[in-house]
Protein backbone atom coordinates (compact mmCIF):
# COMPACT_ATOMS: atom_id res chain seq x y z
CA UNK A 1 0.00 0.00 0.00
CA UNK A 2 1.37 3.41 -1.00
CA UNK A 3 0.63 6.34 1.32
CA UNK A 4 0.87 9.84 -0.06
CA UNK A 5 2.23 12.48 2.33
CA UNK A 6 -0.19 15.21 3.33
CA UNK A 7 0.97 18.78 3.07
CA UNK A 8 -0.01 20.43 6.31
CA UNK A 9 1.19 23.93 5.61
CA UNK A 10 -0.61 27.01 6.80
CA UNK A 11 -2.04 29.32 4.18
CA UNK A 12 0.45 32.16 3.85
CA UNK A 13 -0.91 35.70 3.89
CA UNK A 14 0.50 37.31 0.78
CA UNK A 15 -1.58 40.50 1.15
CA UNK A 16 0.31 41.84 4.19
CA UNK A 17 3.66 43.39 3.33
CA UNK A 18 4.82 44.30 6.87
CA UNK A 19 5.02 42.25 10.05
CA UNK A 20 5.56 42.68 13.76
CA UNK A 21 9.23 43.47 14.36
CA UNK A 22 9.73 45.21 10.99
CA UNK A 23 10.65 48.88 10.73
CA UNK A 24 7.71 50.99 9.59
CA UNK A 25 8.13 51.81 5.88
CA UNK A 26 8.90 55.42 5.07
CA UNK A 27 6.10 57.57 3.64
CA UNK A 28 4.98 61.17 3.39
CA UNK A 29 1.43 62.36 4.05
CA UNK A 30 -0.68 65.48 4.49
CA UNK A 31 -1.89 66.35 7.98
CA UNK A 32 -3.97 69.13 6.44
CA UNK A 33 -4.36 70.40 2.88
CA UNK A 34 -0.90 71.39 1.67
CA UNK A 35 0.98 70.49 4.90
CA UNK A 36 3.18 67.42 4.36
CA UNK A 37 5.04 65.44 6.99
CA UNK A 38 6.97 62.16 7.07
CA UNK A 39 6.17 59.23 9.32
CA UNK A 40 9.75 59.53 10.62
CA UNK A 41 8.75 62.93 12.07
CA UNK A 42 6.80 60.96 14.69
CA UNK A 43 9.74 58.99 16.09
CA UNK A 44 9.61 59.20 19.86
CA UNK A 45 5.82 58.62 19.85
CA UNK A 46 3.63 55.55 19.84
CA UNK A 47 1.94 55.79 16.43
CA UNK A 48 -1.29 54.03 15.53
CA UNK A 49 -2.02 53.83 11.80
CA UNK A 50 -5.46 52.79 10.55
CA UNK A 51 -6.14 52.12 6.87
CA UNK A 52 -9.81 52.28 5.88
CA UNK A 53 -12.38 53.41 3.29
CA UNK A 54 -15.59 55.34 3.88
CA UNK A 55 -17.66 52.69 2.04
CA UNK A 56 -16.26 49.71 4.03
CA UNK A 57 -18.76 48.19 6.55
CA UNK A 58 -16.10 46.64 8.87
CA UNK A 59 -14.21 49.97 8.83
CA UNK A 60 -17.39 51.80 9.82
CA UNK A 61 -17.90 49.33 12.68
CA UNK A 62 -14.31 49.78 13.89
CA UNK A 63 -13.91 53.57 13.75
CA UNK A 64 -16.41 54.37 16.56
CA UNK A 65 -14.32 52.05 18.77
CA UNK A 66 -11.18 53.88 17.62
CA UNK A 67 -12.82 57.18 18.62
CA UNK A 68 -13.07 55.91 22.22
CA UNK A 69 -9.33 55.18 22.26
CA UNK A 70 -8.58 58.59 20.69
CA UNK A 71 -10.74 60.33 23.32
CA UNK A 72 -8.72 58.66 26.07
CA UNK A 73 -5.21 59.30 24.70
CA UNK A 74 -5.40 62.32 22.34
CA UNK A 75 -3.87 64.63 24.96
CA UNK A 76 -0.92 62.29 25.56
CA UNK A 77 2.16 63.87 23.92
CA UNK A 78 3.65 60.39 23.42
CA UNK A 79 0.74 59.22 21.19
CA UNK A 80 -0.25 59.86 17.56
CA UNK A 81 -3.15 58.38 15.59
CA UNK A 82 -3.62 58.62 11.82
CA UNK A 83 -6.52 57.19 9.83
CA UNK A 84 -5.85 57.03 6.09
CA UNK A 85 -8.69 56.81 3.57
CA UNK A 86 -7.58 54.42 0.86
CA UNK A 87 -8.27 55.90 -2.58
CA UNK A 88 -10.09 58.84 -1.00
CA UNK A 89 -9.31 62.56 -1.01
CA UNK A 90 -10.00 65.54 1.26
CA UNK A 91 -13.27 66.31 -0.58
CA UNK A 92 -14.68 62.93 0.46
CA UNK A 93 -13.03 62.58 3.87
CA UNK A 94 -13.82 65.95 5.45
CA UNK A 95 -17.64 65.61 5.04
CA UNK A 96 -17.44 61.95 6.15
CA UNK A 97 -15.54 62.94 9.31
CA UNK A 98 -18.02 65.72 10.09
CA UNK A 99 -21.05 63.51 9.48
CA UNK A 100 -19.71 60.75 11.74
CA UNK A 101 -18.52 63.17 14.44
CA UNK A 102 -14.98 61.79 14.51
CA UNK A 103 -12.30 64.03 16.01
CA UNK A 104 -9.17 62.01 15.14
CA UNK A 105 -7.15 62.80 12.01
CA UNK A 106 -8.68 61.27 8.88
CA UNK A 107 -6.24 61.82 6.03
CA UNK A 108 -6.20 61.10 2.29
CA UNK A 109 -4.36 58.26 0.59
CA UNK A 110 -5.91 59.01 -2.79
CA UNK A 111 -3.36 57.08 -4.85
CA UNK A 112 -2.84 54.18 -2.36
CA UNK A 113 0.78 55.29 -1.88
CA UNK A 114 0.55 54.71 1.87
CA UNK A 115 -1.64 51.61 1.76
CA UNK A 116 0.71 49.98 -0.76
CA UNK A 117 3.58 50.20 1.74
CA UNK A 118 1.65 47.94 4.11
CA UNK A 119 -0.60 45.69 2.05
CA UNK A 120 -1.91 44.74 -1.37
CA UNK A 121 -5.58 44.39 -0.40
CA UNK A 122 -8.12 44.13 2.43
CA UNK A 123 -9.22 46.80 4.89
CA UNK A 124 -9.49 47.83 7.63
CA UNK A 125 -5.91 47.46 8.79
CA UNK A 126 -4.25 48.59 12.00
CA UNK A 127 -0.53 49.07 12.54
CA UNK A 128 1.00 50.12 15.86
CA UNK A 129 4.53 51.54 15.72
CA UNK A 130 6.74 52.12 18.76
CA UNK A 131 8.91 55.15 19.50
CA UNK A 132 11.84 53.71 17.56
CA UNK A 133 9.81 52.96 14.42
CA UNK A 134 9.34 49.23 15.02
CA UNK A 135 5.98 47.64 14.26
CA UNK A 136 4.49 46.26 17.49
CA UNK A 137 1.15 45.08 16.08
CA UNK A 138 -0.57 44.64 12.73
CA UNK A 139 -3.98 43.33 11.82
CA UNK A 140 -6.40 43.10 8.92
CA UNK A 141 -10.17 43.17 9.16
CA UNK A 142 -12.18 44.12 12.21
CA UNK A 143 -12.53 41.48 14.88
CA UNK A 144 -13.47 42.84 18.32
CA UNK A 145 -11.14 40.51 20.29
CA UNK A 146 -8.19 41.47 18.10
CA UNK A 147 -9.10 45.16 18.43
CA UNK A 148 -9.19 44.72 22.22
CA UNK A 149 -5.65 43.30 22.05
CA UNK A 150 -4.54 46.41 20.15
CA UNK A 151 -6.17 48.70 22.74
CA UNK A 152 -4.53 46.77 25.59
CA UNK A 153 -1.13 47.14 23.90
CA UNK A 154 -1.68 50.90 23.53
CA UNK A 155 -2.71 51.18 27.19
CA UNK A 156 0.29 49.17 28.41
CA UNK A 157 2.71 51.13 26.26
CA UNK A 158 1.45 54.53 27.41
CA UNK A 159 1.49 53.75 31.16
Amino acid sequence: MLALPLALTAQEDTTTLIHTGDTVPSFTFETEKGKKVRIEDYRGKLVWINLFATWCPPCNAELPEAQKVWDKYKANPRFAFFVFGRQENWDKLLPYKAKKGFTFPILPDADRAIFSRFATQFIPRNILVDEKGTILFESKGFEPKEFEALVKLIEEHLK
